[in-house]
């Protein structure tokens, strides 16, 4: 990745700093999303299903970060900063569950589950 830099990126101003981090972290998202691999799938099994997704949601994002600011040396100082930093918010997750337990009718998730099954069935 250095080289990359050193040879196409040297010659542009200081907007491109971090090119690297967002190329490769979008580019595992997308390769995650496409080859279908899900941390969500591993976390189904200890969790109700719609808390694997948001903790595997997070934890694929943390992951992205963690090698997307190695192979980016402008980021690199970074790396335990941005993990943790992407770890401390699913500290929440139980007591934000805690306070949306009485849910709402217009809160998204009650209405995102009637809408799912719905499209779900249709099929």
């Amino acid at each position: 990745m250095e080289f990359f830099i050193e040879t196409y990126l040297e010659k542009f101003s200081g907007n491109l700093r971090g090119f690297i981090f967002g190329f490769v972290h979008v580019g595992i998202m997308l390769i995650g999303y496409y080859s279908g691999w899900s941390i969500n799938r591993f976390l189904k099994i200890i969790s109700n299903g719609y808390i694997a997704g948001i903790i595997g949601a997070a934890m694929s994002h943390i992951l992205a970060d963690l090698i997307a600011s190695y192979l980016d040396p402008h980021i690199r100082s970074m790396i335990i900063g941005i993990v943790i930093g992407g770890i401390v918010p699913l500290l929440f997750i139980p007591l934000l569950e805690m306070l949306i337990k009485n849910k709402s009718e217009h809160h998204i998730i009650t209405g995102d589950h009637e809408d799912v099954k719905k499209d779900l069935d249709s099929h």
